[in-house]
């Protein structure tokens, strides 16, 4: 494994964190927090899963591809509830999701099951 073969994914990864970072923080000011609840929650694991994802890509780990692989299904997970809300930092946020997840499955050396 070359960090060079995967830096569209480490890419994705790194843009797909800052999404939901900062959607989390864009549903936290939301009028109804209770209701973002599980969105907040799902931002917080999808931002750390691909943070964790990029610095293994990053130094050649022999865990990257495996942790690729699960963290494309946070993405998805993430995605999904992200597209459930009309506000444009969900929306935004559930496209970087869908983005990160299919490179991960590609870097992962296949695509999973939706």
């Amino acid at each position: 494994m070359h960090t060079s073969m995967h830096e569209s994914c480490i890419q994705a990864c790194s843009d797909c964190a800052w999404a939901c970072e900062t959607c989390a923080a864009s549903c936290l000011r939301e009028d109804n927090v209770q209701a973002m609840a599980r969105c907040i929650a799902l931002d917080m694991d999808c931002a750390a899963f691909c943070k964790m994802a990029a610095a293994l890509m990053a130094r050649e780990s022999e865990y990257a591809k495996a942790f690729c692989r699960q963290c494309a299904e946070v993405c998805r997970a993430c995605a999904e509830e992200c597209a459930r809300h009309e506000s444009d930092h969900c929306q935004h946020c559930a496209q970087a999701c869908r983005s990160c997840a299919e490179e991960c499955e590609r870097m992962a050396g296949g695509q999973m099951a939706a």
